[in-house]
């Protein structure tokens, strides 16, 4: 990306319970952007999505953090790959929360309206160390 909006309110953002740092594009409906710290180093992906249309009955589960919404809380998630493969118009998608606040999910800090959480018997510490799992591996998916 060229240009790319931030979010105005950094310093109000609960920094201490953010696994990475997910958002909107307000500009541009159809963008999200993620920022992770994997394996030491700062990562980012701009990620497209369309709002998904699912019946008011019908759930969603985020592929991250396993999180389950009704009603568009949970869209497929697309990044193009990165190099000759992403050139080309090849892409990687997942489904993830719409609003990207896994980690908020993940602690309790959030809750999904209408939607929520399975009883697990992981500790919090390994729900996070999984959906890290999980972020990385897409992570993985895009620049390999």
């Amino acid at each position: 990306a060229k240009r790319l909006t931030v979010p105005r309110d950094l310093d109000e953002r609960p920094w201490d319970d953010l696994d990475f740092f997910g958002w909107r594009d307000p500009g541009a409906p159809d963008r999200s952007y993620l920022v992770a710290d994997l394996d030491g180093r700062l990562t980012g992906v701009a990620l497209r999505f369309q709002q998904a249309r699912s019946g008011f009955f019908q759930r969603s589960m985020c592929g991250l953090c396993l999180t389950t919404h009704p009603r568009g809380g949970v869209s497929l998630m697309t990044a193009r790959r990165a190099g000759a493969a992403g050139r080309e118009g090849n892409s990687v998608g997942l489904y993830m929360c719409t609003d990207l606040a896994c980690s908020l999910y993940l602690r309790g800090r959030k809750t999904p309206e209408g939607g929520g959480r399975f009883e697990e018997s992981l500790t919090r510490e390994e729900q996070i160390a999984r959906t890290l799992g999980n972020l990385s591996a897409f992570v993985a998916k895009v620049t390999g």
